[in-house]
């Protein structure tokens, strides 16, 4: 990382690994010992989402318009939280983060707002919380990474039935995936599999990041002008690519002409 250091503001090394902060031409990033950008945010618009595949989770306001209780499992950067927390003034957020310098990081360098009645941020195992979850949440999503990989933990069959059971009855899980990771498609089948088969897949605009998205409920097999449409407020309102992400859907699921087949 040494060609880093040119741009890097912090750097911390802890027992849970090293964290690193750099910023360049606007931009902040984290890093955790390597290259690999682990939370990105535009300095001027810190509540924005700057990474592409951190914009595809959002698609999952295409099937739950309104959520109200949202899970998080990993903070990062909080970009997510940031813009769930500007954009969805009716939500709560509840996110669980590991390490307790990259929690510190993020409210010191990220602009991740204190706990209050609409957010709150817990230190602990994201597996192990969810193991005793009733069925609360309207939408889990899950962007655990180390340096090298998704943590085990949040890649195993009794974490996504964990997730399930977590979830109300037209709840959403999404998961942001490597398509690159040689256990991709055992992560899929086995979100396919907690999910009774209702799940979408979502290729992010920056190549490798899949978004995996388990539906506790079909859709209904929608038909794409219904969800063009829908796309086509949700980008007005909140001003992402929802009409590109509703086009991705096509890349990676059953479909014909007319409909989403899921």
């Amino acid at each position: 990382m040494g060609f880093l250091a040119r741009w890097r503001i912090h750097k911390k090394v802890a027992a849970s690994g090293q964290v690193e902060v750099s910023e360049k031409d606007g931009v902040r990033r984290m890093h955790f010992g390597t290259v690999t950008v682990q939370s990105a945010m535009r300095v001027d618009d810190p509540f924005a989402l700057e990474i592409g595949y951190t914009r595809s989770m959002m698609a999952h306001l295409l099937f739950h318009p309104d959520p109200r209780d949202y899970l998080m499992i990993g903070l990062g950067g909080g970009s997510t939280a940031k813009w769930v927390y500007r954009n969805l003034p009716a939500a709560r957020t509840t996110v669980v983060e590991l390490s307790p310098e990259v929690l510190r990081i993020a409210r010191s360098y990220f602009h991740v707002p204190p706990d209050d009645a609409r957010l709150r941020i817990l230190l602990g195992d994201g597996a192990e919380y969810l193991r005793d979850q009733p069925p609360a949440y309207d939408v889990i999503l899950v962007d655990g990474y180390d340096e090298f990989s998704q943590a085990a933990a949040l890649g195993t069959p009794e974490f996504y039935a964990s997730c399930r059971a977590a979830l109300k009855p037209n709840g959403m899980l999404v998961v942001n995936l490597w398509g690159s990771d040689p256990l991709f498609h055992g992560y899929v089948e086995a979100i396919s599999k907690a999910f009774d088969g209702v799940i979408l897949s979502l290729p992010a605009e920056q190549r490798g990041n899949i978004i995996v998205f388990g539906l506790m409920r079909s859709p209904g097999m929608p038909k794409w002008d219904e969800l063009r449409e829908t796309g086509r407020r949700l980008e007005a309102q909140y001003g992402l690519e929802f009409v590109r992400f509703v086009e991705g859907l096509r890349k990676m699921n059953l479909h014909n002409d007319r409909r989403l087949l899921v």
